[in-house]
């Protein structure tokens, strides 16, 4: 029950206040006047402001309201670590026990999770949103049990009560840590990429080691060995040894009494591209097809192209003096012998054997493939003739050995049953818009192939075959006509996609590989693709991070890509192996932001809990007690967390009484002004 006056005024404000002035001077006059019935005067210009002030008696029936005491639980990854679940298990429950034995408290409990996407422990920020639904005038403090590693103390919301941290974790804890800067997300291949590693110490840590061992990892290859120091910054050149993704990790061991290993890992993923594709197109004489081949390779801006047509052979004689040729003599030796690894692809376009070229260079072209090189050859009648290149010490490695028959019919080039599955030969058909490829009109006879026929000409012959020598690789197109399609005779046809297709395949870029195992990140786990020529390719052994192993069988998605899902969370490098090849993927941040500190600190908290007069309790020291401390008061000491009792009330019912009726009023404002009136006519 709350007894009050207030006021209910008959004339707004204003009204009421200028009334007021003007009775002032009234009664001023009349005291200046020495008027004997003045002060009756005033007391009745008193009374008449009173009435119409509205004075009213309000009685107030109320209910109180308990305080609200908010209890923050972090269950992040930080605090599974070393006995801070256990601690926080029993923070927990003992304050829950004691606010339930508080008189007038409810308890709102909060957990706090991981956050999305690696943000780390969202501690304030759900306290914020857990603040926001509750009247603030309720609250009556917030005790968080935590480790202090909050990663958005930018959000930390005003409360109108103390703020508490039960700070779980040990004092003598300590941690090493694996730290790598300086990882771009693009490398060219070949070029040094310099990294920036760091082994660093945190918390009480040993002083007496000054080195460990780092073990460095590059895709499922083997790792390596190095003793690094510790404390100081080291700086290492990576090169990325192929195209696509490359992934890099680097692992140093586990100390004695270390809090945790998961940062002792850095798993960091480099896509490599090619700075320049060095062609070297050699045309064995001019033909339709010759500038075709020079426009779409100039047409590629990231190509560098060396260019030699031979328009004049050696046997021929014409009676022209050398000196006043304008043609330029080929550098076969500088080309062939010098430059050779310069090249990433060699084209061999209707080139035949003239004496430019000797069995020792061709030699060394064969050698280059074999170490790692590319050659494509696009065969035209000579092919099939005397003076061919199968019948060159580069024959050994041609994956097709010509009839002599070069078939003059015109025909469809088809994709073959293995084209389909193909990544290079797969999408072809859908790159010209779905339209009709135009038809070639030469072919040359193939027999005793070997490797992989993508595309089909005349009565199925084989017309592209693909095939893998030592390190490198060789393509063969068996007709000189493909011009046709890049001149649109019969609507065209994919000429510019199949040579890029042809090309980056014989750069090995892992999205053209047709055998290859990968995986990338989906919601929930990872995607496993396996690409395969074979209809049935064999499961596939996943290791997971922990060491676990789970073997996948993999359902064809569509030709020659075969896929399987697998449900985890577990963030760290996957490995993935079947009989015929290993890879590796990563799962998650390459750092994640709940092990980059460790080592428990109420550091970052500190501000916001002083400014809130509350206190930090280790609970490793033991818990500490409740108390009621009014509001402004310091709000903790040696053994005790204080709680602002709020008082906080609902009003259940409300009754006014006038206290003076109108009536009352008015017989008590004539009795003044008659009797002013009376004085002053006896003064007279």
């Amino acid at each position: 029950m709350s007894l009050d006056i207030v006021f209910d005024p008959l004339l707004a404000w204003p009204l009421w206040w200028g009334l007021a002035l003007v009775s002032a001077m009234a009664v001023g006059v009349a005291f200046w006047q020495a008027l004997s019935g003045a002060w009756l005067r005033s007391l009745g210009a008193a009374l008449v402001l009173a009435v119409l002030a509205g004075p009213v008696l309000q009685q107030e029936e109320r209910e109180a309201l308990s305080d609200i005491v908010f209890v923050v639980s972090d269950r992040s990854a930080s605090q599974n670590l070393g006995v801070r679940s256990a601690q926080t298990d029993r923070a927990e429950a003992d304050m829950l026990q004691k606010l339930r034995q508080r008189e007038n408290t409810d308890i709102r409990q909060i957990t706090v999770p991981d956050g999305p996407n690696d943000a780390g422990t969202e501690l304030m920020t759900a306290l914020s949103r857990a603040l926001a639904e509750e009247p603030r005038s309720r609250v009556a403090g917030a005790i968080v049990i935590s480790d202090g590693l909050v990663h958005d103390i930018e959000t930390a919301p005003e409360l109108p009560a103390p703020l508490h941290l039960l700070r779980t974790g040990r004092s003598d804890d300590w941690d090493r840590r694996l730290r790598v800067e300086g990882a771009p997300a693009f490398g060219i291949i070949g070029e040094p990429i310099e990294l920036t590693l760091r082994i660093e110490n945190q918390g009480s840590a040993p002083t007496d080691e000054t080195f460990t061992q780092l073990s460095i990892s590059v895709g499922a290859e083997a790792p390596m060995q190095f003793e690094v120091p510790i404390g100081r910054d080291i700086r290492l050149p990576v090169s990325l040894p192929h195209g696509g993704r490359n992934v890099i990790k680097f692992d140093i061991p586990e100390g004695e009494g270390e809090l945790t290993a998961r940062n002792n890992s850095f798993l960091l993923e480099i896509n490599g591209v090619r700075d320049r594709l060095r062609v070297l197109l050699v045309s064995g004489e001019p033909h339709a097809g010759g500038r075709t081949w020079r426009n779409l390779l100039k047409s590629d801006s990231s190509v560098d192209l060396v260019h030699f047509t031979i328009l004049r052979p050696p046997e021929k004689q014409d009676g022209v003096p050398v000196g006043e040729l304008s043609l330029i003599a080929f550098p076969t030796r500088e080309l062939f012998i010098e430059k050779i690894k310069d090249f990433d692809l060699i084209i061999f376009d209707r080139y035949k054997r003239r004496g430019i070229l000797p069995a020792a260079y061709l030699e060394n072209v064969r050698d280059y493939v074999e170490t790692g090189g590319a050659v494509l050859i696009s065969a035209g009648p000579d092919f099939a003739s005397a003076d061919s290149l199968y019948r060159s010490p580069l024959g050994e490695i041609i994956p097709a050995r010509p009839t002599a028959r070069v078939i003059e019919r015109p025909y469809l080039p088809v994709v073959s049953e293995t084209g389909a599955r193909h990544p290079v030969a797969r999408e072809l058909a859908t790159s010209n818009g779905g339209a009709a490829w135009g038809r070639w009109m030469r072919q040359i006879e193939l027999e005793d192939v070997r490797g992989d026929i993508l595309m089909e000409g005349y009565e199925a012959q084989p017309l592209l075959v693909l095939d893998h020598v030592g390190e490198g690789r060789i393509a063969l197109l068996a007709s000189d006509h493909a011009w046709l399609w890049a001149r649109g005779y019969e609507g065209g046809g994919p000429q510019l996609e199949l040579l890029r297709r042809l090309s980056h395949w014989m750069m090995k870029e892992p999205e053209l590989e047709e055998e290859a195992l990968s995986a990338e990140a989906i919601d929930g786990g990872l995607r496993i693709t396996r690409r395969s020529l074979a209809q049935n390719p064999e499961p596939v052994t996943v290791t997971r991070p922990s060491g676990e192993q789970v073997e996948l069988t993999l359902k064809e998605a569509r030709p020659g890509v075969f896929e399987a899902d697998i449900a985890t969370s577990d963030a760290g490098l996957y490995r993935l192996d079947d009989p015929a090849l290993s890879s590796v993927v990563g799962l998650g941040p390459a750092s994640p932001r709940e092990f980059v500190t460790t080592i428990a600190s109420a550091d970052t908290m500190r501000p916001q809990i002083d400014a809130m007069q509350g206190g930090v309790f280790a609970v490793e020291d033991g818990l500490p007690n409740l108390r009621n401390v009014r509001s402004g008061r310091n709000a903790a000491g040696a053994r005790w967390l204080g709680l602002t009792p709020r008082g906080a009330y609902e009003t259940v019912g409300l009754q006014q009484y006038p206290l003076m009726p109108p009536w009352l009023a008015l017989l008590v404002f004539v009795t003044f002004i008659v009797a002013g009136w009376l004085r002053e006519g006896r003064r007279r």
